[in-house]
């Protein structure tokens, strides 16, 4: 199962990761989050945690980061792994922001059904607050 939505941030692509690698932030611009954190440096292989609200504390690990271009966070359920993709393209004097969600493993339909709905639903209010985080401090 798999979920997408985009937005147009004005600001450099590496205004917009950097915005990113501020795990610790995370939860000042994304109303659907409690506490996010990673050990270490916002790299390939780093681990981590969030507390999404309502919802338990998970361990995340980044498994695809490419600096200022794109970067997938790894979240693991029972039988089933949910990446978060996160892909960024210059356009002009902006940056094109897409967002994918993609639920993999045998019980990804179950758990696509259950929880990515209300992660899709939920995905435009991260969205819209990371652009005025970042916009606002430019």
């Amino acid at each position: 199962m798999k979920f997408e939505r985009s937005i147009t941030i004005l600001a450099e692509p590496a205004e917009v990761f950097s915005a990113y690698t501020k795990v610790a932030d995370w939860p000042i611009w994304d109303p659907e989050m409690d506490s996010a954190s990673i050990d270490g440096e916002f790299i390939m292989g780093a681990r981590g945690k969030i507390k999404p609200k309502g919802a338990p504390e998970s361990k995340i690990e980044l498994v695809e980061v490419t600096k200022d271009k794109s970067f997938t966070v790894e979240c693991g359920l029972p039988l089933c792994k949910i990446h978060f993709e996160h892909i960024l393209e210059k356009n002009g004097e902006s940056t094109d922001l897409q967002n994918i969600v993609v639920f993999t493993g045998f019980l990804a339909p179950l758990f696509g059904r259950l929880i990515g709905k209300n992660i899709d639903k939920t995905l435009p209010d991260s969205l819209q607050g990371l652009k005025q985080y970042i916009e606002a401090t430019r």
